[in-house]
């Protein structure tokens, strides 16, 4: 009990829910079809209507947008149409008057080729911030090796005059930072501390375990069409990370009362506890087993694959057992570079308020702190487009013609994009049922809506008690205010079934016990239910078998009551 009451004092980011706001599509205040600081700051009234405690704002830094901010060219200013410096110090302020929190991005694998650290180091190849990045001479006037980046084609651009070429493992506009330099470290605290001094509660931090490189630059074996292979095995998480990870958290996290989320593929479950244990370079990391379920590998989705719940279930029970085992986890279903959760693992004929619910209810009583990405609460879909020019996402170009090269037809390629693409994730976030609904006031918007039917809206849902927007703040209290005791601190159990597609799961407590059960399935599953109270259920009532896509939540007896 000590160490609980120790957690739930110092740790004070597990109670939290997270919810991420991607500020181009969120609210566009100015009328110039793109979401900005000032349009989050007249939403939050919305934000603490739903109960979410820490904001995860995506990026508003100086930025030529290649990446949508993921490629910064000032650490220390904000994008024009983003708004103003006195606007992120207004956010936070007014954020605190309601109880929350503001998180940020952390970009530190890579900045902009606009940064005037890489200006610099093109100007002048004599230039200390040459060192800044990672250059390499040509082979035979070839790139230095075969590695494919992951937005596709080479890792490798040429500078220009030179026989010369640098590393970016994302987009060509992304120039690889170089961390085995100690100036560049030592700025990139200075700027972290900055930030922290600011008042920001702390960070996501992006592409974080893409920071360390193989330095033999061999060629790795071919993988594709393209006479390229896949860069993550030379550039991803790589040995001798620890020491930049440690150095990173010692000058900057460790002397602040801040969370840290870092975006950790390829790490092992054998590693979790460098990442997130006592010691942990992170408090929380990201898993994307689950996430990922649907492809093969996470930035090719033409290498599609049937799942099935059981896998599906195997996979969010593996991860809970790592962070459990470790320290403290991540429970997501979205984000900014996941297509919408209904569209990827709910059956067609249940992609509604029924099946938005189901999944709701299956995720958010996990152990782990719960993010909620805009538009979740409202149940969003994805979109369907009919033509590769009407996306903005540079990976989803790619996907697109990598598809083409590996023999897929254009209308294949198309489909694997419209499934997978990010772009479902960042279409304007619908308000109410106006002109371009609510994000503006009629102006051009930088990306299209996800749907024109206005249907789903966050004017309407607030109205509805039975909405899915209803759903979600039903189960923040259920978590946060009612069972706090259970549903964040409590133990985390799995529970077998003898039906494939059930998850259920169990929360306790010495006098507490909650048992989740879902039928992720388009099907009704015979099913005893246990014995207790059912204080979540996202059908009307509950009959002898488990309805499609029903979730319950019951509160079951232990042998202390």
């Amino acid at each position: 009990m000590l160490k609980q009451q120790r957690d739930q004092d110092n740790a004070w980011w597990k109670g939290s829910v997270i919810y991420q706001i991607y500020p181009r599509s969120f609210k566009d205040s100015n009328n110039d079809g793109i979401g900005d600081l000032p349009g989050v700051i007249e939403k939050l009234p919305y934000l603490h209507s739903l109960g979410v405690t820490l904001l995860w704002i995506s990026p508003f830094y100086l930025s030529p947008m290649a990446d949508n901010g993921y490629d910064i060219a000032d650490y220390y200013a904000v994008n024009p149409e983003f708004g103003e410096m006195r606007d992120v110090d207004t956010l936070i302020e007014k954020a605190a008057a309601f109880g929350i929190k503001i998180m940020i991005d952390l970009v530190v694998n890579h900045t902009s080729d606009e940064h005037p650290w890489f200006q610099q180091a093109l100007a002048d190849a004599n230039s200390p911030h040459r060192d800044y990045y990672l250059f390499r001479p040509a082979v035979n006037g070839q790139p230095p090796n075969n590695w494919r980046s992951i937005f596709g084609g080479s890792a490798w651009e040429k500078v220009p005059g030179e026989e010369t070429y640098y590393l970016h493992v994302f987009h060509k506009k992304q120039p690889d930072l170089n961390w085995e330099n100690p100036q560049m470290r030592h700025d990139i605290y200075r700027m972290i501390n900055w930030w922290l001094e600011k008042g920001v509660a702390g960070f996501r931090v992006d592409a974080i375990t893409f920071i360390k490189k193989d330095a033999d630059y061999a060629s790795v074996p071919v993988d594709g069409a393209d006479g390229l292979g896949s860069i993550k095995s030379k550039a991803r998480n790589r040995p001798g990370i620890e020491v930049f990870l440690n150095e990173l958290k010692e000058n900057t996290f460790d002397n602040y009362a801040c969370v840290t989320v870092g975006e950790a593929p390829g790490v092992p479950y054998a590693e979790y506890g460098q990442f997130i244990g006592e010691n942990g370079y992170f408090d929380m990391i990201f898993d994307f087993h689950a996430a990922d379920i649907d492809v093969e590998n996470g930035s090719e989705w033409f290498r599609r694959r049937d799942w099935t719940v059981a896998e599906f279930r195997d996979a969010l029970f593996d991860s809970q057992n790592a962070f459990a085992q470790c320290g403290w986890g991540t429970s997501f279903i979205e984000n900014h570079d996941q297509p919408r959760a209904l569209s990827k693992l709910v059956h067609p004929d249940y992609q509604n308020a029924i099946g938005a619910k189901c999944l709701a209810a299956m995720y958010f009583f996990l152990r782990g702190t719960p993010f909620i990405y805009q538009g979740q609460e409202l149940g969003m879909t994805n979109f369907c487009r009919s033509d590769i020019s009407e996306f903005d996402d540079i990976s989803s170009i790619d996907n697109y013609h990598r598809a083409l090269a590996e023999g897929f037809s254009a209308q294949q390629s198309l489909a694997f994009v419209n499934n997978r693409s990010r772009d479902n994730s960042r279409t304007p976030f619908p308000w109410d049922n106006t002109a371009n609904s609510g994000f503006n006031q009629g102006a051009k918007l930088w990306l299209a809506l996800s749907s024109d039917d206005g249907k789903i809206n966050a004017a309407d849902q607030q109205q509805d008690a039975d909405s899915v927007f209803a759903f979600y703040q039903r189960l923040i209290r259920l978590r946060n205010h009612d069972y706090p005791d259970a549903l964040i601190w409590g133990d985390f159990m799995p529970l077998e079934t003898a039906e494939p597609e059930i998850i259920s799961y169990q929360r306790r407590t010495e006098s507490e016990c909650f048992i989740s059960v879902t039928n992720l399935s388009n099907h009704a599953v015979d099913y005893k239910i246990p014995e207790g109270e059912i204080i979540v259920n996202n059908y009307p009532q509950l009959s002898s078998s488990l309805k499609p896509y029903q979730s319950i939540l019951i509160k079951g007896t232990t042998q202390h009551e």
